[in-house]
């Protein structure tokens, strides 16, 4: 499994922005693909985006298309997540997890992070 270390969440006022990193440490970073996944209280764990070990293929939920982008860098062995437009709606716990699968179901995920508060004011 891969240990993963979550940064960059914060309050910001509805129509910012906000970036979210990962860094990965103890297995090989670009074997995995990489997903974002987030927790709103008293919701389930929803899937956000996802991209792929070369980063070719990248994948979003409905609800963020067009104003997150989700990238990696493996030399640095870190993930990204580009929000932008923030809406009250995107208040959450934000995580980044692995997987050697991929796919939307948090169930295909094997390593997480402990996750980072992203609160956005109205």
């Amino acid at each position: 499994q891969l240990q993963l270390v979550e940064s960059g969440g914060g309050l910001v006022q509805a129509g910012g922005s906000l970036r979210l990193s990962c860094a990965a440490s103890g297995r090989t970073f670009s074997n995995y693909i990489m997903g974002w996944f987030r927790q709103a209280p008293v919701k389930e764990r929803e899937f956000v985006a996802r991209i792929t070990w070369s980063a070719r293929n990248t994948y979003y939920t409905d609800s963020v298309k067009g104003r997150f982008t989700i990238s990696r860098e493996n030399a640095k062995n870190t993930v990204y997540l580009q929000m932008n437009s923030l809406k009250p709606e995107d208040t959450a716990v934000y995580y980044c997890a692995a997987s050697v699968v991929g796919g939307m179901s948090k169930d295909n995920y094997d390593s997480w992070g402990q996750g980072t508060q992203v609160t956005v004011s109205s």
